[in-house]
């Protein structure tokens, strides 16, 4: 039975064989007063759909349709919903449910919700499994769907959705702003969006790489500053510099620690929204006593980080740095593949699902 009791997408059958995309149906959740509908027009590839369908996260139930940074046209609404209005065109990002009831739901804090479910991957109440964005619907609730500014193009916000807001609420959260120094580590899908949100928000960034071939882009970008992590003792000239360090790279496991710690200022601190397949190096408690730095980790952002990242991208006229693929099981595969193999510069954006799925109005 085709929409609206099921959507049709790219889904992988089996975490051995993740590059074997297959195109079919599967089911929506149950449609609620307070949901929305998404014909969708394209979807950010994130690093997040490979740690998912290769296994490097663990086990993930079978099939599924990945993708989190979604952006489409709202084409049914319930009759609750007071934000959206049929025909916007809307993003839906990482997290597509919370309880909305909860201390930290109340807080703005929903993306921490115990009840939180994933945009795909994770089952409702009823035990339908939320399916992603590589497909031609999405069935969203009211509070995680936000409309997209008119003079940002779909493609250049669907990666936003997920990958701009994981960095955006550290970077506010943390204080970045006019007079303090930030760096930045990695610059790939999440790192170019931490240095784009840093320098508009007025910080001075600098951009820690193992490799300088990035280094151009960097500056282009806004950083003042870039520093090749593979020559020795790079961390010598940084010595209690940064206000804080945002790590975007998935290969944490590869770093000398001491190294990054010691470029913070007194209670600085290392925040990783670069989640990779190993585990963090071993630390001993007094690797952090020469400036009594802290480290710590985050989960997405909350809808008003949501709300202002996207007004900070309209009026600043901020643009991703992207690469479009069509939709297809060859196109999916491709991204998948060079997203594994880091050959992105700096998203990919899957487009042309009318190509695919037809027209959906």
């Amino acid at each position: 039975m085709p929409y609206p009791e099921t959507a049709e997408g790219f889904m992988i059958e089996s975490q051995k064989d993740w590059q074997n995309f297959k195109k079919q149906e599967f089911k929506l959740k149950p449609f609620e007063d307070r949901d929305i509908d998404i014909a969708i027009e394209v979807c950010g590839v994130c690093a997040s759909d490979v740690h998912t369908i290769n296994g490097g996260w663990g086990e993930a139930p079978m099939p599924l349709c990945v993708g989190h940074e979604v952006v489409g046209k709202a084409i049914k609404v319930g009759k609750d919903v007071k934000t959206i209005k049929v025909g916007d065109r809307v993003g839906v990002g990482a997290q597509i449910q919370a309880d909305l009831t909860c201390n930290n739901c109340k807080a703005d804090q929903e993306n921490y919700c115990p009840s939180a479910v994933d945009t795909y991957g994770a089952p409702y109440k009823d035990g339908t499994l939320s399916q992603g964005g590589y497909a031609s619907h999405i069935r969203s609730h009211e509070y995680f769907t936000f409309k997209v500014p008119d003079n940002i193009d779909s493609a250049i916000a669907a990666p936003m959705m997920c990958a701009g807001l994981t960095v955006y609420s550290p970077l506010v959260r943390l204080g970045a702003g006019p007079g303090k120094k930030v760096a930045i580590v990695g610059l790939g899908g999440l790192g170019h969006y931490a240095v784009l949100w840093a320098v508009a928000l007025g910080a001075e960034v600098t951009v820690l790489s193992h490799t300088p071939a990035k280094k151009d882009d960097a500056l282009k970008m806004g950083a003042k500053h870039f520093v090749v992590t593979n020559e020795e003792k790079w961390f010598e000239p940084l010595n209690f510099q940064f206000d804080f360090i945002l790590n975007t790279a998935d290969a944490m496991h590869k770093f000398n620690m001491k190294n990054y710690l010691s470029t913070l200022k007194v209670m600085g601190r290392f925040h990783t929204v670069g989640f990779g397949d190993e585990p963090i190096p071993t630390l001993m408690a007094q690797d952090f006593a020469p400036n009594g730095c802290y480290l710590g980790a985050s989960h997405i952002g909350n809808r008003p980080e949501m709300l202002a990242m996207l007004d900070l991208a309209s009026k600043q006229n901020i643009k991703s740095w992207i690469e479009e693929i069509p939709i297809s099981e060859k196109g999916c595969a491709e991204a998948v593949r060079r997203v594994s193999e880091n050959d992105v510069r700096y998203r990919f954006v899957l487009t042309k699902f009318d190509d695919v799925f037809g027209k959906r109005d």
